[in-house]
Parts: C-alpha cells; structure tokens; sequence
C-alpha cells in the first residue's frame, strides 16, 4: 500500500463518538454551569439526569385502598382514584420516592414478593400510605351516576381534571320522538349503542371541590378511553353521536364556558337567523329540526369541498370521471355520520366520518369500513381537507407529524420530541 492510499484512508475513518460523563455528580455539576447550550434542548438535559436515577427495588402484591387507581396529574403531584361505588373522585398528595425509605431500610435483594414473612407483610400493608396521602375526596356523580374509570383528562398546569358520568335510561322512562331525533343528522339508537345521560365534571386538584358540571341528556358520548373528548390547552371538545353536533368548551377560572356548536350550524348566529324566519313562515306552528328538508351546515360543507375537488381534478385532466364518481358516490357521502373527533390547535378539527352502521358500532369490523378524515378550520367554518382511510397523502402526515396529532405539548411555547417520527419537524 502506498502512502497516498494510506492517506485516504485515514482521512475517510469514522471519528469516534464522544460520550458524555455519565458520573452523577458531574451531570450534576454540568447542568447547573451550562443548562441547556442549543435551544429547545431543555427537556433533554432534564431527562439526561434520570438516567443516574431509576426504580431499583420492588414491592409485589401491594396493599391499596377500595379504589380504582387512575393515574398521575403531568406535575406528578397528585395521583387520582375513583371510589368503590364510582360516585366520588380521591386524591392523593405523592410524598416523593424517599417517602418509605426507612420502611425498606435493611431489605435484601431487588424485590419483596410474595413471602408472607411479618415485616413483608407489614411492609405490604404500610408502603401504599407511604407514597400517597389522601388529600381529598370529592363526590362527583349523583343522581344515580357513575363515574367511567377510563375517562379523564388533566389540564395542562395540572390545577383541573375533567372526568366523565353516565346513567342508563330506563324503558319505563323512554324519552320523547324529538328528545332523540334532535336534527336530521341525529342516528338511529339500538341495544349495541344505548342512550344514556351523561355529565361532565371538572374537579379543582388544588382545593379538592367540584367546580362545574356540563349535562347532555339522551345522548350517545364515548367516555372510555376519553374517545368522545378532546382537550387542548384550555379548549375541550366533546363529540356527541347521538345529535352529530361537536361541542366546544373553554375552560375558563374552573368553569365550563360554551363558545361553539358545530354540527347542524356553524356560525353561533345562524340558529337565530333560521328561527326567525320559520317563525314568521309557521305562525304558531312548532317547528322540528328533524324535518330539515336541507343539509346540515357541517356536511353541506364537506360537500362542498369534495364536489370543488372532483370538478378541479375533471377541468385539470378533460375528463369527467371524477365528477361522474362524485355524483355516483352522493348518497353515500350525504349518509356518512361523525365517529371519532380531536383537536389538532385551538381553531382546528380532524374529524373521523364513517357509515352509520359504524358510528352505532353494528358493524362486525369498523376499521375495514370506508371512512374519511376531514380537517375543518372552526372559525372560519372551511373544510381544509378531506383523506379517505386508505390515503397515502394521510399515512404520510400522520409518520412525519406524529406528535402533532397527539397533543404532545407540555408547554405553550416549546414542543417535545417525544417520538423518532418527527425529530426534524419539532425544532424550535
């Protein structure tokens, strides 16, 4: 080998990755001389610190209260349970990770497990206490009520948390044709997807009272897994099924303050417009939304834009086929009914629409059923843009922009990177 060969070859190696001191006290040391250098990396330092500390003992078989545990508050200062009889919210104060310290003092091993020694039982028995203080416990739900254990959502300072109740309708107590059939939008309920009344409660952390309740009677709500709301900063959206309206709400010193309807209107003063001109054409008449002969605003927008499209693409090619196809699939696209809904920002939906067999889940598999997303700007009442399940153009947003649709931001003015998906997208 020559010397210029060798030269090349060294000039071409891979240079070595310099890995930072991992000792403790150095981290320690660092973070408090520099912070974060690059902007936007602050949550990185942070975490960075957190490698030199994680859980190195475990306690199995843990004695809790009558409870059902939920989860942490995003300050982790507060951790949530629902009570036995899922009428009353707990919470409990966290003591920090040294809080039963001296209760483990002396235990070998990583873990206790299932020994029935005396000081393993003790342990068991005092170690939950130790951790978590009963703070408050708030009744919630009344009248019947019970809280769904899989419905909360936590504001972003950590202050509220918004849980949900529901009550079945008895058949003795069936509600009025119109109670039901509320606009000509609204499904057809069956033994699948019964009705319920349901109730929304918004619960201060800090002072442990119930602040306000919002109520939607006869009504279709997912609450399990909060599927049916949608909470961004302050702003909640609540989608009900049953009367196809999406419902918004900002959260406003601890109470609930309406600010739109979308569904059958969009703009707040359209349903004052419209009912002063039937009541003028009607006399005493009562007049029933049920038998709109029109098509709700919501989807005569969404109409709208599916027909500009397929006559943008018919003009731009010469060929009629899209517009034909449009015209084709009318009536399927008239029947489609809002399933899933989220907040992408303040002024923005996403909302998912699917058959009725679907939305009323009496369809065997939902999710190979056609549907659409549909990306409607609420202010301006504009559907922006409309993706069918299979669209590629969608897969690809969904990949790059991940965290975008998953509300992962714990500060108003900085974005984490919580996802390898879109890294490059998040800087600030």
């Amino acid at each position: 080998m020559d010397v210029t060969q060798s030269q090349d070859s060294c000039k071409y190696s891979l240079t070595p990755r310099q890995i930072p001191p991992q000792n403790i006290v150095n981290k320690m040391i660092r973070r408090e001389i520099y912070g974060a250098i690059k902007p936007g990396t602050h949550f990185h330092v942070a975490r960075e610190f957190h490698q030199n500390v994680f859980p190195n003992f475990t306690i199995v078989d843990v004695e809790k209260p009558p409870c059902f545990l939920r989860k942490f508050s995003p300050d982790g200062r507060h951790f949530i349970a629902f009570s036995s009889d899922q009428t009353s919210l707990e919470i409990y104060e966290y003591r920090g990770s040294f809080a039963a310290a001296d209760l483990v003092h002396g235990c070998k091993g990583e873990y206790i497990g299932n020994e029935s020694d005396q000081r393993s039982d003790y342990i068991r028995s005092k170690v939950f206490e130790r951790f978590f203080k009963l703070k408050y416990t708030v009744n919630v739900a009344q009248s019947g009520k019970q809280l769904n254990r899989e419905c909360s959502l936590f504001t972003d300072d950590g202050c509220y948390v918004i849980v949900g109740s529901a009550v079945y309708i008895p058949d003795d107590l069936r509600p009025h044709f119109y109670e039901i059939y509320t606009n000509n939008e609204a499904v057809t309920p069956n033994p699948r997807s019964p009705l319920e009344d349901y109730s929304l409660h918004l619960v201060d952390l800090q002072e442990g009272r119930l602040c306000d309740t919002r109520t939607f009677k006869v009504d279709k709500i997912y609450l399990s897994h909060n599927q049916g709301l949608y909470l961004y900063k302050d702003t909640l959206a609540v989608l009900s099924v049953q009367h196809q309206l999406i419902h918004i709400f900002q959260l406003i010193d601890g109470f609930f303050i309406n600010v739109h309807t979308v569904g059958r209107f969009c703009y707040e003063d359209d349903d004052l417009l419209l009912s002063s001109a039937i009541s003028q054409g009607n006399g005493s008449n009562v007049y029933r939304p049920f038998r709109d002969a029109t098509i709700n605003s919501l989807k005569h927008r969404l109409l709208v834009f599916l027909f500009k499209r397929a006559k943008h693409i018919s003009d731009t090619a010469g060929d009629p086929y899209e517009l034909r196809k449009f015209y084709q699939h009318f009536d399927q696209f008239k029947s489609l009914r809002m399933w899933k809904m989220q907040l992408l920002d303040e002024n923005h939906l996403l909302v998912k629409y699917a058959g009725e067999e679907v939305v009323t889940l009496q369809a065997s598999e939902p999710n190979a059923q056609s549907s659409f997303f549909v990306v409607y700007n609420i202010l301006n009442t504009e559907v922006l843009a409309v993706y069918e399940n299979t669209s590629e153009e969608f897969l690809q947003l969904f990949e790059h922009f991940c965290d975008l649709f998953r509300n992962a931001k714990l500060h108003s003015e900085s974005q984490f990177t919580c996802s390898p998906s879109n890294n490059i997208y998040a800087r600030s």
